[in-house]
């Protein structure tokens, strides 16, 4: 595995393991985030609202102000597509992106082949590669609605191990589920969960949710926080506050 990833197993402060979603929609807006929180999270996310505003021009962004980077993507389109975009997305120099697990084993097992083979070539870092199970602003009965029988945890457990059978480090899903995908998949398999709120924090859209300490408990490996940071009304106090969560949860 690359280097990179095992930084992950050695898994690091709670800092690093906190990743605040920069969901805006103005360079200037995300700049004044990542300025502000820079020293106090181990990662941003970009994710589609911002990435369609501003492009690349985001990622360079933050990395020019000493973050790294989760690029929330979400691809999902036929293998080669899926495939050449995760390239891109690699010579970027982000540090993790994701694909919907649902776009198919030949999917993700081309994505994995083409970026690793773009890296040996071009000497890149190697990301780390996850897929999307079932979305945390999803329950039961969405699912159902779209033709999905299973109940969600299953259907998290299928596609997490279609997600390891093709070779990608691993998942994002709810920390509701973190519990039988290391019962599936092991260890050594990464878990991104959004769907965090502090106690007392609105859900907004998220159905299935915990705190960060619960989360950490749980076993995942980071978590995703963006409105109540972003929108709080001192957003360094309330990261801080989220990380002495997570600190609780790993005692």
């Amino acid at each position: 595995m690359a280097s990179n990833l095992e930084l992950v197993r050695k898994r690091g402060s709670m800092r690093d393991r906190l990743i605040v979603a920069i969901d805006v929609d103005s360079l200037k807006q995300a700049k004044q985030i990542v300025q502000l929180l820079a020293a106090d999270v181990g990662m941003f996310k970009i994710g589609k609202q911002l990435f369609t505003h501003a492009g690349p021009n985001a990622v360079q962004l933050v990395q020019e102000l000493g973050g790294e980077i989760f690029l929330d993507l979400k691809f999902h389109d036929i293998p080669n597509t899926v495939a050449k975009a995760a390239v891109e997305a690699t010579r970027l120099g982000v540090k993790m992106f994701n694909v919907h697990a649902s776009g198919s084993l030949e999917m993700m097992r081309t994505t994995v082949k083409e970026v690793e083979r773009v890296c040996r070539q071009e000497k890149l870092r190697r990301p780390i590669m996850l897929a999307v199970t079932v979305l945390t602003s999803l329950n039961q009965d969405d699912l159902q609605r779209v033709g999905v029988e299973h109940e969600v945890a299953d259907q998290v457990v299928r596609l997490a191990l279609l997600t390891k059978e093709a070779g990608m480090d691993g998942v994002v899903a709810s920390p509701h589920e973190v519990a039988d995908i290391r019962a599936a998949c092991g260890r050594r398999f990464v878990i991104v969960t959004p769907g965090i709120r502090p106690g007392q924090s609105h859900r907004h859209d998220q159905q299935r949710v915990m705190t960060p300490a619960e989360a950490v408990r749980a076993g995942v490996d980071y978590i995703v926080v963006g409105r109540p940071i972003v929108e709080a009304g001192d957003p360094v106090k309330a990261a801080r506050a989220i990380v002495a969560d997570m600190e609780q949860g790993g005692k």
